[in-house]
């Protein structure tokens, strides 16, 4: 192996061992995954929505949508009920159990990239774009589905 890519991996574990400890971190404090964080705040801003929209507006998939509120509601965190209309919509509400939680979050890893990459300049953000989309594809990741979250899912989540 180059000393070069030895860099490079190294520093792709930094990046992947900053994503779990901030993930342990969220789940120590509030009890939740990043992406479960995600909804509770959409659905903070919001009001109450749909589970199609939240889909749509956390960029995961219906099936994940579908597990999270699952877990969610089960901790009363949210609640679900069935569109008058139409049977197949479900509207979701966040509870004050849920406010809690979020009141007690840390900034997910995320956030913290987000406001640190938009202050790099244009052409420096564009050239982290290109390597970054380079490395998903030396590892053949270029088709995976993801949500812009620093995540890293559950534990018994089976990859697809």
């Amino acid at each position: 192996m180059s000393l070069r890519s030895e860099d490079a991996l190294i520093a792709l574990r930094k990046i992947q061992r900053v994503t779990e400890m901030a993930s342990k971190r969220l789940a120590m404090t509030a009890g939740i995954t990043p992406s479960q964080l995600s909804v509770l705040r959409l659905l903070s801003e919001a009001g109450e929505v749909s589970a199609g929209r939240l889909a749509e507006a956390t960029q995961l998939k219906h099936a994940t949508i579908t597990s999270l509120v699952d877990k969610l509601e089960a901790r009363g965190f949210i609640s679900r009920r069935r569109c008058d209309e139409d049977r197949r919509r479900v509207w979701l509400r966040l509870l004050p159990e849920g406010q809690t939680a979020l009141q007690t979050s840390p900034d997910p890893l995320h956030e913290t990239f987000t406001r640190n990459f938009n202050q790099l300049p244009d052409w420096h953000q564009s050239m982290l774009i290109s390597a970054l989309e380079t490395v998903t594809s030396l590892v053949n990741a270029e088709n995976m589905d993801a949500a812009p979250v620093l995540d890293i899912g559950d534990l018994d989540q089976t990859p697809d």
